[in-house]
C-alpha cells in the first residue's frame, strides 16, 4: 500500500506536465491582435516567429517536473520501503505457477505479553486480474514443520520459515510471498484512513476485547474499536433484547476478520490524497514485515493489487474435533477441501 504513493506522484507529475505543455504550445502560437504579438517578428515568408525565450523556460520547467516529481516520489517510497522489516524465510517460498499466493499473517504481539502469537492467517491469491482470499483457522490441527502435531498457529513460534513450510505441507498449496502485520498497528492505520465501515446486523459487544457497538447497519469504527472488533473472541450480539454469544468461535472470528480486511483494503485502495496516503504509509511501516526476498518492484505490484482488487472470500472446509489430550481443535475435511485448495494452486 505504501508504494502506491509513488504511483500517485507519477499521476500528479503527468497532470502538471500536460498543463505546462499546453502553455508552451500557446507561447509558440501567439496569434496577431493578442497581447504579446510583435509585427517585427514576421519573417520574409510572412510567417510569425514568436519569442523563444519564454518557450525555453517553459520547456526547462517541464523537464524538471517530469524528472523531479517522480524522482522525489521514488526516493520517498524507497525510504518507506527500506524501513519495513524484512524477515528470513530461507528457501521456503515457492516459485512459478500461473498465480501468486500471499500468506498474510496477523500477529498480536504486545509489550509485556510473553511469546509470539499468529492470531490470523489468510492466503490471498492474485491471478488473471482477480483475487480470492481464504482464512486458515488458527486452531487447525496439522503436522508442523518440526514433525510435531498441533495447532497451525503454533508453527509461528519457530519463525516465518517454519510457518510457510507448515502451510505448504498441510494444505498442499504454494506460498510465493510472506506479509506480516501487527494488529497493534491496525489502530493507527484505521485512524489514518479516517475510520473503516463495518456492517453490524445487531448491536455487538465483547467485554474482553473492549468492543462496544450499539448501532446497527453500516458503522464507522475508529482505530480503538476496529482493533477490539478484530480481537474479539467472545463476540456477543443483542438480538430482540437478549444477548447471544457467537457459537461459531474461531470460525466466526475468521469471517469477521475477512470482512474487516476487505474494508481496510478497499478504503486504502480508493484514497488518492497524497497527504492521506503518507499517513497510511507511516502507520503501516511500523508494524509491517515482509519476506526478505521481496523486491520494491514486487511490493509495488502487491500495493497495486491491493488498491484495485476486491478479493472473493473462500471458506476452507473444517470440522471440530478434540485431540487425545482433550484439546478442542479443527480438522480439515480432506475430500471437500480438494476443489477449494485447487483454487489456490494445489495440485
Amino acid at each position: 500500500m505504501i508504494i502506491v504513493i509513488f504511483m500517485v506522484l507519477g499521476l500528479v507529475a503527468g497532470a502538471g506536465a500536460e498543463q505546462l505543455l499546453t502553455r508552451y504550445q500557446a507561447a509558440q502560437e501567439t496569434p496577431a491582435g493578442q497581447q504579446g504579438f510583435d509585427p517585427q517578428r514576421i519573417d520574409r515568408s510572412g510567417r510569425y516567429r514568436p519569442r523563444r525565450k519564454v518557450g525555453r523556460y517553459v520547456a526547462l520547467t517541464l523537464v524538471l517536473v517530469l524528472v523531479g516529481v517522480p524522482l522525489a516520489g521514488f526516493l520517498y517510497a524507497t525510504s518507506k520501503f527500506n524501513k519495513i522489516e524484512k524477515v528470513d524465510v530461507g528457501d521456503a517460498l515457492s516459485s512459478g505457477g500461473s498465480g501468486t499466493n500471499y500468506l498474510l499473517v496477523g500477529t498480536d504481539n504486545r509489550p509485556g505479553v510473553d511469546g509470539n502469537r499468529s492470531d490470523t492467517m489468510l492466503v490471498l491469491r492474485v491471478e488473471g486480474g482477480g483475487a480470492k482470499i481464504m482464512s486458515i483457522p488458527r486452531d487447525l490441527l496439522v503436522t508442523r514443520s518440526d514433525g510435531a502435531e498441533g495447532r497451525i498457529n503454533a508453527a509461528y513460534n519457530d519463525g516465518p520459515e517454519a510457518l510457510v513450510t507448515t502451510v505448504k505441507s498441510a494444505l498442499g498449496i504454494p506460498v510465493h510471498r510472506y506479509v506480516e502485520i501487527n494488529f497493534v498497528s491496525f489502530g493507527s492505520l484505521v485512524d489514518a484512513l479516517g475510520g473503516v465501515v463495518i456492517n453490524f446486523p445487531n448491536p455487538a459487544t465483547d467485554s474482553k476485547s473492549g468492543l462496544n457497538v450499539q448501532e446497527t447497519g453500516d458503522v464507522k469504527l475508529d482505530g480503538e474499536q476496529a482493533l477490539a472488533y478484530v480481537r474479539s473472541r467472545t463476540y456477543t450480539e443483542t438480538i430482540n433484547g437478549e444477548e447471544k454469544v457467537d457459537g461459531t468461535a474461531d470460525l466466526g472470528r475468521v469471517k469477521r476478520q475477512q470482512a474487516f480486511l476487505r474494508a481496510v483494503l478497499g478504503e486504502a485502495g480508493k484514497s488518492r490524497n497524497p497527504l492521506k496516503m503518507g499517513k497510511i504509509a507511516d502507520a503501516l511501516s511500523g508494524g509491517l514485515k515482509i519476506d526478505d526476498q521481496m523486491s520494491m518492484l514486487q511490493a509495488l505490484r502487491f500495493a497495486w493489487d491491493m488498491g484495485k482488487l476486491d478479493p472473493v472470500p473462500v471458506e476452507l472446509p473444517v470440522e471440530p474435533t478434540t485431540t487425545s489430550g482433550g484439546a478442542a481443535v479443527l480438522l480439515l475435511k480432506q475430500e471437500e477441501a480438494v476443489p477449494v485448495l485447487a483454487q489456490f494452486g494445489a495440485s
